[in-house]
């Protein structure tokens, strides 16, 4: 069996649906999942929290059926609620960052999962420089924030040094030019 094949295979399943996620995104998609993944980390060491990476599977019903996403980046913070490569709980904070096969699904069914199984902050994200933010208020998300990246200092909405706060880290601090930092 060839490496190909014995690499996991992403997908999720929604409604007892599987949904395929191959082939991979461009690069553009990791550098900034990347970006944003290394700010959390930094702002989490020495916490219970835990921030993951494209790499664990999320059973958000996991009394009801086996259904599950595979988030771009989640933070965790009740670890008894990990088992091997899936967690069961709620996660505090969800990025899912665009691509052509997933930006309809991450936009609508599971933006519709993350509300209803109670993610406080759920961000939508663009690798052309684009962040939707997204609260959780009276168990309905709200669009709190929605920034379009615009580097260029000599133009007037120029706003690379813009900074977005985690809600439930307000210590987390990210600016909006470090999240699209390497993609172009």
């Amino acid at each position: 069996m060839g490496f190909a094949e014995t690499e996991r295979r992403k997908d999720e399943k929604i409604n007892g649906i599987i949904y395929d996620m191959s082939p991979s995104p461009d690069f553009r998609h990791g550098i900034v999942n990347g970006n944003i993944y290394t700010i959390i980390k930094q702002g989490l060491k020495n916490s219970i929290c835990l921030v993951t990476m494209e790499n664990l599977d999320y059973q958000y019903n996991s009394r009801e059926n086996d259904d599950y996403l595979f988030p771009d980046i989640m933070v965790i913070c009740d670890r008894k609620h990990l088992k091997g490569g899936t967690y069961s709980g709620t996660p505090k904070f969800i990025v899912e960052t665009l691509s052509p096969s997933t930006a309809k699904r991450d936009k609508t069914e599971k933006k519709d999962i993350y509300e209803k199984a109670g993610v406080e902050e759920y961000w939508i994200v663009s690798p052309n420089g684009e962040v939707e933010i997204y609260y959780l208020v009276d168990g309905k998300y709200i669009l709190d924030q929605s920034y379009m990246l615009q580097n260029d200092q000599e133009v007037e909405h120029y706003n690379a040094e813009t900074e977005i706060t985690l809600k439930a880290f307000p210590h987390i601090r990210m600016r909006l030019g470090e999240i699209f930092e390497g993609v172009e």
